[in-house]
């Protein structure tokens, strides 16, 4: 009988090139009235962002959205913030987030392009416990 694989090994995600992987993804924020309505509610600056969050109240997943204005730069460099933005928020928002809540994390000048990445994820770690102590 051959041994059974080790769970923890079958339990991380494989990047195979399919939409299932990006999948893990929290859902997005796509209205303007919802970006509207987080932009009057909590703010929380960090060197490398500001993340705005409201409380929905409706109980359900939280959503994310991301924006950069024309203050970051062309096209390139802003597409390229807010890429940097997503992966960040792939990766920490689900540890910190709270059901029923939209964050958006909005770039800032140079520094969304310029900071290390490792800071980026520390920056929104320290946002999300100021939000919700």
């Amino acid at each position: 009988m051959p041994p059974l694989p080790h769970p923890v090994a079958e339990a991380r995600p494989v990047d195979d090139g399919t939409a299932a992987f990006r999948m893990s993804m929290p859902p997005i924020i796509a209205k303007r009235a919802d970006f509207l309505a987080a932009s009057r509610a909590l703010r929380q600056g960090t060197p490398g962002f500001l993340l705005q969050a409201r409380d929905r109240g409706d109980g359900l997943p939280f959503r994310v959205g991301f924006t950069c204005s024309k203050k970051i730069g062309n096209a390139v460099m802003r597409n390229r913030a807010k890429r940097r933005l997503r992966e960040v928020a792939r990766l920490h928002l689900p540890e910190g987030a709270r059901l029923g809540w939209d964050y958006v994390l909005v770039g800032r000048p140079q520094a969304t392009i310029d900071r290390d990445f490792a800071d980026l994820c520390r920056d929104l770690s320290t946002a999300l416990r100021k939000i919700h102590p």
